[in-house]
């Protein structure tokens, strides 16, 4: 993996990719290539380790022009990023070109055939035996060879190929990894994800697994493995270009966070008409619900957490048995499936994450009825589902899930309101009171995530210093920046632990590990916390269940980690009080997430620092708590000078197992 983009058409190919590309760093990569074809038959190779910008560099120096080209920028599965691994790959000759996402199982089989053969392998890659395969059993038409060639192919994969033999067409195929194909007038392209063909078209044909596309710019046709033509429907997606660019904020993660609000109200405005809840792709009759009395979740990071949290909401609304599972662990465990009783719900903010894809699979093979939970219209998880409710999060292009996991969360609260009513356990006065408190939580969270007349009295020097850094670096007026940096003392504080770099026992900052405690329903939120913070500042940080923390963690305890303790006003707000005074105990440094109000909890025997929430029941907390735990992460990640929304070894879809 990680991202694929073609181009045929009477376009410069070269700059289309590229556009496609930038569009596409989001996802993660090390290296990044292009391989362009003129009308000549002439084909042009570059590829380049690092960023997408030596890449564009190098063109700079270097243009290449073509009608018809393919990219990628690679995250490493096999072999070491740097250039000659990067993609596209060859054969012994450059005639052909390969743009792969996923993983060849059986690479080092077929390639020690291939070496007997007299084929030579550049690369330490398992894309390269693609290229090779083409190249031995090519004669003359490229669509037939690729058809014959991935029958040869085990494991998962999303390929773009071209050929100077063939100048006028772009074959892409697909099986476990996502490839989609954009429609144009006069021009057509393929790409791994939407955001890298948004700007040009949004016709778009999703391909479905061991379907095979010849390319041309007037016409695409598709074959199955047999090479029987298909049809596949076009979906036209109505995202915003302007969703997929940062709008004036210095990272896209800051303008997610900031976004939370519009989403949850434009959930809630989709899915309650009337006061009542509305799943229009569910899948499932009501009868069939009914039946239901098992539910499993499955799914991976923080749709895992969001999944966890939704454990807490369904089981308090549905009084049945929950159970929550890593994808990666319940693909291979022996699942207990009740055929028409079982309901399995995949949480997937690409809906390709292969785990969750797989989980999907084996459980439907044994009978369950699966509702997924997903972000991305059309994607491989909601196709494959019995029903899907999409999470209507628009685009999500920092790599660190903010507004998907809010969305997620959300999505489960008006589900277990929907099913709790469908099934009579809750009456409709209980369901009319939780959707009414669930219209009010948009209002909540701009409410946690922007007070103004704060901005201005906490601090106002180092914020004004601190807005015109920013200014500086990323040329934008003060003014603007002051619409998103609340809550400013989620910023100071930033400051003051990533300033820390040096304690008295020589130990770096990135050496002192953080601690999110949490019970009840905001036992995930630690989790999530903890989480957020690992993957954009790379510090290790440990969410744990509060009531365990003297079942180890607390070892852990002196006067340099932090530990947050998510403290809101709840049924277990008196046992996060002792579980606080444990660690004040022990010199340990406290940060609490208190619902705003609280002056008990702000005093020194508690708190060394607190961030507040607006007053919200305790079972919908977990909407407002997550703000200030995602704030915390994002201002420590900037003040390290950390790559916010491009983390490193992180992909946004993790589309190999």
């Amino acid at each position: 993996m990680c991202g694929i983009v073609g181009y045929i058409g009477s376009k410069n190919a070269a700059t289309v990719l590229i556009d496609g590309l930038r569009s596409l760093e989001y996802r993660g990569y090390d290296s990044a290539g292009i391989a362009v074809i003129d009308q000549s038959k002439k084909l042009f190779l570059v590829k380049r380790a690092g960023k997408l910008k030596a890449l564009v560099d190098c063109l700079v120096d270097q243009p290449v022009c073509g009608h018809l080209g393919i990219g990628h920028t690679r995250w490493a599965t096999h072999g070491e990023p740097n250039e000659i691994n990067a993609h596209p790959h060859y054969g012994n000759t450059m005639q052909f070109m390969v743009v792969h996402n996923g993983i060849i199982e059986n690479h080092q089989e077929l390639k020690q055939t291939l070496k007997k053969q007299g084929h030579r392998f550049t690369s330490q890659t398992d894309t390269e035996v693609i290229a090779h395969l083409i190249e031995k059993f090519y004669k003359g038409d490229l669509h037939k060879t690729v058809c014959k060639i991935i029958k040869l192919l085990k494991g998962s994969f999303a390929l773009g190929i071209i050929s100077s033999n063939e100048p006028d067409v772009l074959i892409a195929a697909r099986k476990d990894s996502p490839l989609i194909i954009g429609i144009g007038k006069n021009e057509n392209f393929i790409a791994s994800d939407v955001p890298a063909i948004l700007s040009q078209t949004r016709e778009i044909i999703y391909l479905d697994n061991d379907q095979i596309a010849k390319i041309t710019s007037e016409n695409v046709v598709i074959c199955n493995s047999k090479e029987e033509i298909i049809k596949n429907k076009k979906v036209l997606i109505d995202w915003d270009t302007a969703s997929a660019k940062r709008a004036g904020f210095p990272h896209f993660m800051i303008k997610e966070i900031n976004e939370q609000p519009n989403v949850i109200k434009q959930i809630l405005n989709h899915r309650i008409k009337n006061n009542k809840i509305i799943f229009e792709n569910i899948g499932l009759s009501e009868a069939k619900l009914k039946q239901i009395n098992d539910i499993q979740i499955v799914a991976c990071g923080t749709a895992y957490h969001a999944g966890l949290c939704g454990k807490y909401i369904l089981e308090k609304l549905l009084k049945l048995p929950i159970n929550v599972d890593t994808s990666s662990e319940f693909r291979y465990r022996d699942q207990i499936i009740v055929k028409d009783k079982t309901l399995i719900i995949p949480v997937s903010q690409s809906g390709e994450t292969a785990d969750t894809l797989a989980s999907l699979r084996a459980a439907k093979e044994k009978g369950a009825k699966v509702i997924s939970i997903c972000n991305i219209l059309g994607s491989s998880i909601a196709r494959e589902s019995d029903g899907v409710i999409y999470t209507l999060a628009g685009p999500e292009i920092a790599v660190a899930s903010t507004k998907a996991y809010t969305a997620q969360l959300a999505t489960f609260y008006l589900l277990a309101v929907y099913l709790g009513g469908l099934k009579g356990i809750i009456s409709s006065k209980k369901q009319k009171e939780l959707i009414n408190q669930m219209q009010q939580i948009p209002e909540l969270m701009r409410e946690a995530l922007k007070d103004k007349k704060k901005v201005q009295k906490v601090s106002s020097k180092y914020v004004q210093s601190y807005h015109h850094r920013l200014a500086e670096q990323f040329k934008f007026l003060e003014e603007d920046i002051t619409e998103f940096r609340d809550p400013v003392k989620a910023l100071l504080l930033a400051e003051k632990w990533a300033k820390m770099s040096h304690s008295t026992y020589g130990r770096r900052f990135g050496d002192f590990p953080f601690l999110y405690l949490g019970r009840n329903v905001n036992y995930p939120s630690a989790l999530e916390g903890a989480l957020k913070l690992k993957e954009i500042t790379y510090i290790s940080a440990e969410g744990y269940a509060a009531g365990e923390m003297k079942h180890g963690p607390i070892a852990l305890i002196d006067e340099f980690p932090l530990v947050v303790c998510i403290s809101p006003q709840s049924s277990v707000y008196d046992k996060m009080l002792s579980n606080i005074r444990e660690i004040k105990a022990r010199k340990g440094t406290v940060l609490s997430v208190a619902t705003k109000g609280d002056k008990e909890i702000a005093k020194k025997d508690y708190s060394d620092y607190v961030l507040y929430i607006p007053k919200v029941d305790e079972f919908f907390s977990p909407l407002l708590v997550a703000l200030p735990l995602q704030l915390l992460a994002y201002y420590i990640a900037v003040e390290l000078g950390c790559d916010v929304d491009q983390p490193r070894n992180l992909a946004k879809s993790v589309t190999v197992e």
